[in-house]
Order: structure tokens, then sequence, then C-alpha cells
């Protein structure tokens, strides 16, 4: 196994160069059926990973996902801030005394996704970020029970991160400020939908190169 707390710096400035050059066409999704403030929130919330990203090489899983969350937690406004948070906070402790491999990220993912779920008291179907993660936790931890190679996991996750996004486009929103304008929000991609596509999208391109990472075995 040569996976370390090390790569995380790698998949933060995967995720912030995919939201930032895409910021203008989420900042229109928001603006649509939103409060047009996911994308600065979800911003704040990649610096503050990034300028934490040096204190974590020498950590364990568990505890490194848990800074992460604690500090998502307390930087970012919004919905994003308090979900994203809560999803490293039980990731962590889902790593407990765990090495990193696919089986325990997918475990991890899927229980860091019940608690988003919780949080939120929303599920798939709702025009949410849920829309995207939850159909991508579950891929993972099938993939992860069917020891498939890394290549078709990524490139699984990447078409059901994909169509789980574009599922919210004909979905009546019950959350947020999306559900007072009733079918009006109709037609429109949710904007946390797209960012989780996009940041899973990233990621992937990372555990996809090589030169940057091993894999997960």
């Amino acid at each position: 196994m040569t996976v370390s707390t090390s790569q995380i710096k790698l998949f933060i400035h995967a995720a912030s160069d995919a939201i930032n050059d895409n910021a203008e066409e989420v900042t229109e999704l928001d603006k649509a059926i939103g409060d047009g403030d996911h994308v600065t929130n979800l911003q704040r919330g990649l610096a503050t990973l990034d300028a934490l990203a040096g204190s974590l090489d020498e950590l364990d899983w568990s505890t490194a996902f848990q800074k992460m969350g604690m500090s998502v937690m307390s930087t970012v406004g919004g919905a994003s801030g308090s979900l994203y948070g809560t999803l490293f906070i039980a990731m962590g402790k889902a790593m407990k005394g765990k090495d990193m491999s696919l089986q325990s990220m997918a475990d991890a993912f899927g229980q860091g996704v019940e608690a988003m779920k919780q949080r939120g008291r929303s599920d798939v179907g709702e025009k949410t970020m849920l829309d995207v993660l939850i159909p991508v936790a579950n891929a993972l931890r099938e993939a992860a029970g069917q020891a498939q190679a890394l290549p078709e996991v990524l490139a699984t996750l990447n078409r059901v991160a994909g169509l789980g996004c574009e599922s919210t486009r004909d979905m009546l929103p019950t959350k947020g400020r999306a559900s007072f304008l009733g079918e009006r929000a109709i037609g429109c991609i949710d904007a946390g939908a797209r960012t989780g596509q996009l940041m899973i999208a990233a990621i992937s391109g990372v555990l996809g190169e090589p030169t940057n990472y091993s894999g997960l075995s």
C-alpha cells in the first residue's frame, strides 16, 4: 500500500481547479434556484483545506479526515460547510484503525454520505448534492465488493456522478431556497450536484494518473 495522507493536497488542488474553472457556470445555476453563494463557500472551504494540507502529512487517515471536517465546519458558511464537514468527520470515524484501501475508502465514504443524509434530512431525488453523492457511494461500495480494477472503478464513478448531476434537471426541489420556487425550478441542474460531480471527476483524474498516485488496492 502506497497511499498516504501526503496525497491529500493533490486532491485539494484538483478540486479547486475544477471549481474555479467552472465557477461562472455554477454561479449561474445557483443564482437561478439558490442563494448564489455556493461557489464562494466551496472556494473558501477548499482554501481552508489547502492551508491545512501541510499539517496532514504525518497523520493517519482517521485523524486527517476529522481535522479536515472540523476545519470546514468552522470556516465555511451555508449548507455546504455543514454537510461537507459532516462528511469528513464521519469518514474519519469510519477510518479509525484502518489503512487506506478501496474497501475501506468505500466503507468510509458510504458512512460519510449517510451522515450527510441525516444532517440534511434529505435523500436522493430531492434535487441536492446527494443526488450525486449517494449513487457514487453505492457504486463505490459495489465496485469494492467486486474487487474491480481502479480504472474501471473510476470510469464507473464518473459515469454515475454525471448521471446523478443531470438527473436533478427535471426534479422538483424539496430542500432549501429552491423548494420555494416549486415547478419553476424544474429545468435547472442543482448547483451542489454539479460541483459534487466536478470534484469527483477531478479527484478521479488524480487517482488515475500514475505519476501522481499509484492507486488503491
